[in-house]
């Protein structure tokens, strides 16, 4: 592959359009580019995750993966005829969801975001992987998507779920229970 992002900036997208990358200009605010960017914003969520100090080999490799998985999705909604999140993503990331989770004590309640920055970090990564989940399904009423990338958003905001309660145990942290009423 060549040099291909030779220039930044073009000033194409001046008059509040892009481009798909099919040479179709839309506006800006255009559902597939709704998309894109919500998963152009998880990716940098997962990247500052992943620069976490003293984060896990297992965990910084499982990540690392699902950063390139991210790139795949959007490669799919570009080119729908290129195809790369299979069922295997899918029951990668489940595997992955349950060797983790056994290493944590039973979730009894609510978890709030904190703990510590590494856990506030990734459940932020996880909101935003919910809003993805959600911009991509009103994509779907509009184009074909792939439904396994469904799949693959819906278990990836369990996986950072389940490594946002790792990280608050680090360093004999602990996780912020909602206290709310009992009924």
């Amino acid at each position: 592959m060549g040099n291909r992002l030779t220039k930044i900036f073009t000033r194409k997208g001046d008059d509040g359009l892009t481009d798909l990358g099919n040479n179709e200009r839309v506006p800006k605010y255009n559902q597939q580019v709704e998309v894109f960017g919500t998963l152009d914003e998880l990716n940098a969520a997962i990247g500052i995750v992943i620069t976490c100090t003293e984060i896990p080999l297992t965990i910084e490799s499982f990540l690392a993966e699902v950063q390139q998985n991210i790139f795949n999705i959007c490669g799919e909604i570009a080119a729908p005829q290129f195809k790369s999140i299979d069922q295997n993503n899918v029951v990668a990331v489940e595997n992955f969801i349950n060797d983790l989770n056994e290493t944590l004590p039973p979730l009894k309640d609510f978890v709030l975001p904190g703990g510590n920055s590494h856990s506030a970090h990734c459940h932020l990564a996880r909101a935003i992987c919910r809003r993805a989940e959600r911009e991509l399904c009103k994509l779907a009423d509009e184009k074909e998507i792939n439904q396994e990338s469904f799949k693959y958003l819906n278990r990836l905001s369990d996986a950072l779920f389940v490594i946002a309660r790792t990280f608050a145990k680090q360093d004999n942290g602990e996780e912020i229970i909602w206290k709310h009423p009992k009924v």
